[in-house]
């Protein structure tokens, strides 16, 4: 007779009647990554965090997280070229979320219900002086308000915005909205200086009794070339049109209009002019598409509505009513070189978008602030090499975008409490990032991305109404739920239920999980079907 093998056998009932942790060689963690949409901020937003907070429908909630970091949802929810997207997971799996369209939604929402920012802090005693009210400015002081110091905020204009103001074309960015997001940040108790141009920033400094100094001036100085033209008075730069146009005196320009340059100021000035009258508005660039630096949704934009494109050449001579081109090629590193090739081009006026330089003068009383090539040397607390004085925005290496220019402020206002309070700068924890490869796809529905109105073509020639419009509660919501939640976790109850030991335990909503170790033993089940890649395994400590 065969001996029948050895049978281990369980009771029926739950499997906490087993303590199976004993057999890991592995246990599970929960753990939270940096979101690629977070890393690519330029503000430092928590943009997981404000959309999760929409998802249910809470958007004051998520509008109060988002102005944690950027008091400009409404502003930036229109001009911001949203780097986030372009680094969002989604993008691989169909198309990114519209993370810049449910930041618009919040803002204008605020707008018309009358949300307020957080109030100022408690009085520290401390006083800063901020020179510049564009974005990098007005976020600084913002910053610094919340955190209790007094803001004496001066600049040269008559009007509060600076390059948001006078460099960017109301259909793109219209005023009230501007106005009322300005309007919350005064509120908080700001000095405001306007027509105030200071030209010793030491001085200043010295005499106003201040504890340290923002230099958040921007970069409205429209750079020239010597081009010969018969009439120089049909020579203009882009930055003083649009200025103009903004101050609601713009220039005659004429039927045909050239503008040269390539990057989205010189689309800007070209878009203007169509609205201003002109029938014909040419872009005259050095390169090819590949190489202009002019964002794509502007590029688009600017072709709809008729700007029309002269690759590869460049301005010789302005003679009377006829621009002179001559073509260019492009070597083997993408650098344009002549040809000798000459072309005609009829022309009214010249429009220069060449870039655009910081006016620095300020500084010459102040040695120990180094200046390199235009633009002040800071360190990663915004500091210069004066101390008490920071700087930020266009007066600083970097990109010269508004969303750009509000991280700046946040960062300098961090700096500058650190150092008026005395103490080293707190260091800021890098979580690692939360990749594509981890995101288990087949949890996510298709959901096409929500496309955002726009204004009919026809309407664009003649007037300055906003372009893009906004989306609605419904597409806003759905937009907002499109999001992965990238390597954190949501609450999706996956590792609750394929868990076969029992061994996740709920704390309640907004808790997650945690682990009961007793139980885990170390399958690896809820990894593997984690939807967002926040769980890890990790070798058991023996």
């Amino acid at each position: 007779m065969m001996e029948r093998p050895f049978a281990i056998t369980l009771d029926v009932g739950s499997s906490h009647a087993n303590r199976t942790g004993s057999w890991r060689v592995e246990r599970p963690i929960y753990v939270d990554r940096l979101p690629p949409c977070n890393d690519a901020c330029p503000a430092g937003e928590n943009i997981q965090e404000w959309l999760y907070q929409a998802e249910p429908g809470d958007y004051e909630r998520a509008w109060r997280q988002l102005v944690e970091d950027n008091p400009f949802p409404a502003v930036m929810g229109r001009i911001c070229f949203h780097p986030c997207e372009t680094a969002c997971n989604r993008a691989q799996l169909d198309e990114a979320v519209g993370i810049n369209a449910v930041e618009r939604f919040l803002g204008d929402l605020a707008i018309e219900r009358g949300w307020l920012l957080p109030s100022a802090g408690i009085d520290s005693g401390k006083r800063v002086l901020v020179i510049g009210a564009g974005p990098a400015g007005l976020s600084a002081t913002y910053h610094l308000r919340r955190l209790g110091h007094h803001v004496r905020l001066v600049d040269s204009a008559p009007m509060l915005g600076g390059m948001m103001r006078y460099g960017i074309p109301a259909y793109r960015l219209p005023r009230a909205v501007l106005d009322a997001e300005i309007a919350r940040i005064v509120a908080l108790g700001v000095d405001v200086e306007l027509g105030h141009a200071v030209q010793d920033i030491e001085g200043e400094r010295r005499d106003g009794g201040f504890d340290a100094v923002f230099l958040a001036v921007g970069a409205q100085l429209g750079r020239r070339v010597e081009i010969p033209a018969g009439d120089s008075s049909r020579v203009i730069d882009a930055v003083s049109l649009l200025h103009q146009v903004a101050a609601g005196d713009p220039p005659r320009l004429g039927r045909r209009v050239v503008v040269y340059g390539g990057g989205d100021t010189a689309l800007d000035a070209a878009r203007t002019a169509h609205r201003l009258g002109a029938t014909d508005a040419v872009v005259v660039y050095r390169r090819n598409r590949e190489h202009m630096p002019a964002h794509e949704d502007e590029f688009e934009e600017a072709l709809v509505e008729g700007v029309t494109m002269r690759w590869l050449s460049t301005v010789s001579r302005f003679d009377g009513d006829r621009l002179v081109l001559e073509k260019m090629r492009l070597d083997d590193e993408g650098y344009p070189e002549p040809t000798g090739e000459l072309e005609e081009l009829d022309a009214d006026s010249l429009v220069l978008a060449l870039g655009q330089d910081t006016d620095l003068s300020l500084l010459d009383q102040a040695p120990d602030v180094a200046v390199d090539d235009g633009v002040v040397e800071v360190l990663p607390t915004m500091m210069t090499g004066e101390s008490g004085i920071f700087a930020g925005g266009d007066a600083v290496p970097s990109e010269r975008t508004a969303t750009v220019a509000i991280g700046h402020g946040k960062r300098a206002a961090r700096g500058i409490d650190a150092f008026v309070s005395d103490r080293a700068p707190a260091d800021v924890r890098r979580h690692e990032l939360a990749t594509f490869d981890r995101v288990n796809t087949w949890y996510y529905s298709d959901a096409p991305r929500t496309r955002r109105p726009e204004l009919e073509q026809a309407r664009r020639q003649s007037t300055f109404d906003e372009v893009i419009g906004g989306l609605t509660e419904e597409n806003a919501l759905f937009e907002a739920r499109r999001c992965l939640s990238c390597g954190n976790c949501f609450e999706c109850d996956n590792c609750f239920g394929v868990c076969p030991d029992n061994a996740v335990i709920k704390l309640g909503p907004s808790l997650r999980y945690e682990f009961d170790y007793d139980f885990c033993k170390g399958c690896g089940i809820c990894v593997q079907e984690c939807p967002c890649g926040a769980i890890d395994m990790v070798p058991e400590q023996i």
